[in-house]
């Protein structure tokens, strides 16, 4: 159903990703838009590395809302609003993935929606072909 790969006539990942991922058989997708840095009691943060922590459990809420798990990510792109640090950035990022390697994008944008928001994630999951749990959301 998922096959990740990273072919050898282009350069490697510079990072803990898949340059690619190819989706077959019958499938159930889902797009989930992007999840910023508040925390569902409304707190932001000022640190974007805590911003993004709380956007990365965002992701995981949407996903098990869903059935799925981080197993089912397919790709995850980053918004990042002014210097976030490097080395933490990625900590945590791979504290939240473990050894899963989806394709990611990563950008440095001028601003999000209001100044305050530093992180956005964008995720698109995918999972073999089964309803998705019926439950009472939000619409």
């Amino acid at each position: 159903m998922k096959t990740f790969r990273n072919p050898q006539s282009i350069a490697a990942p510079l990072a803990a990703y898949s340059h690619q991922a190819e989706i077959t058989g019958p499938v159930r997708w889902l797009v989930v838009s992007g999840q910023i840095g508040m925390a569902p009691s409304g707190e932001l943060p000022e640190d974007p590395v805590e911003q993004l922590g709380i956007a990365l459990d965002n992701i995981t809420a949407n996903l098990e809302a869903a059935g799925m798990t981080h197993e089912d990510l397919v790709k995850l792109r980053f918004y990042f609003a002014g210097e976030v640090d490097l080395q933490r950035r990625r900590e945590r990022l791979a504290e939240w993935l473990k050894d899963l390697r989806p394709t990611m994008t990563v950008m440095t944008v001028a601003a999000l929606a209001t100044p305050a928001l530093r992180v956005e994630v964008e995720a698109l999951a995918c999972t073999e072909d089964r309803p998705a749990p019926q439950r009472s959301e939000q619409q």
